[in-house]
This record gives C-alpha cells, structure tokens and sequence, in this order.
C-alpha cells in the first residue's frame, strides 16, 4: 500500500507541473502577440515558451507513465489497489485529460510558428484559448473527486 501512495503522489505533482505549463503557455502568446515589433522581446518570449513546452511535455510523459502504473500496477506490485473496473468516470476525466493535452500541443504548434514568422490568432482569441485548460480542469477535478458514474 505504501508503494501505490508513493506513485499516487507523484502522479499528482507531475500532473500539477503539466497543468501549469498547460496554463501558462497561452499566455506567453498572448505576450508574443502583444510584443508587435520588439525582436528582443519576441525572442526571448519565444525562448521561454519552448523551454515550457518541453518542460511540459516530460512532466506529462511522466504523469501518464504513473498513472498506468496506478492503473496496472497490480499486475506486477503486490497489495498494489487496482483502478480496472467499470468507472465509466474514469473515461470522461481521460477524454478530458486527452483534450487537455491536445490543447497543450496546439498552444506548442503556435508557438513554433511564431519562432519561424507565422502569425498568431489575435489577443482576444488567445485570452478565449487561455481559458478552456481552466473548464478542462475544473471537470477533470469534479469527475475524480464525485466520481459520478
């Protein structure tokens, strides 16, 4: 038991430090689109965006690389508590962790344009896109804490 509380905790910090990038990406384009004409700031934006980015990326490989062990890991851990079964919760909070990602990967996709030139949806497109990882969330934190169905 003490083996899955371990993982179980780390899964959670992984996850917290994902959804942080996931939170704070949007708004360094939101910055880049502000920063119209300023090549210094727009650089050094664009840096920080990718060193999110891919810090964002191996938080969230490791927060899924722990939660499949805390899904299967009572095949190979002993007295490792098992989440299969029928939790119809558990594949809404997955969709929206899959959209939570896709999201995040379009927010990478931006910013890799705006490095190579490319324009980026306006501000106010933006501050709407800033928004929908905070609904995601909210849902995903609703469906593991109620677990509803």
């Amino acid at each position: 038991m003490q083996a899955y509380l371990w993982v179980k905790t780390f899964h959670l910090v992984f996850v917290m430090a994902w959804i942080a990038a996931a939170f704070y990406l949007p708004r360094i384009l939101i910055n880049l689109v502000e920063a119209q004409g300023r090549v210094e700031v727009h650089e050094r934006l664009v840096l920080m965006g990718r060193r999110l980015y891919r810090f964002g990326h191996v938080m969230a490989g490791l927060a899924v690389a722990l939660g499949l062990v805390l899904w299967l890991g009572y095949r190979v851990l002993p007295d490792f508590p098992t989440m299969v079964g029928g939790a119809g919760w558990m594949h809404a909070k997955l969709l929206l962790v899959a959209l939570l990602f896709a999201h995040f990967v379009v927010g990478g996709r931006w910013l890799k344009g705006a490095g190579r030139g490319r324009a980026l949806p306006s501000t106010r497109a933006l501050r709407w896109f800033n928004e929908v990882p905070v609904l995601l969330l909210v849902g995903v934190v609703y469906l593991v804490i109620a677990k509803p169905f």
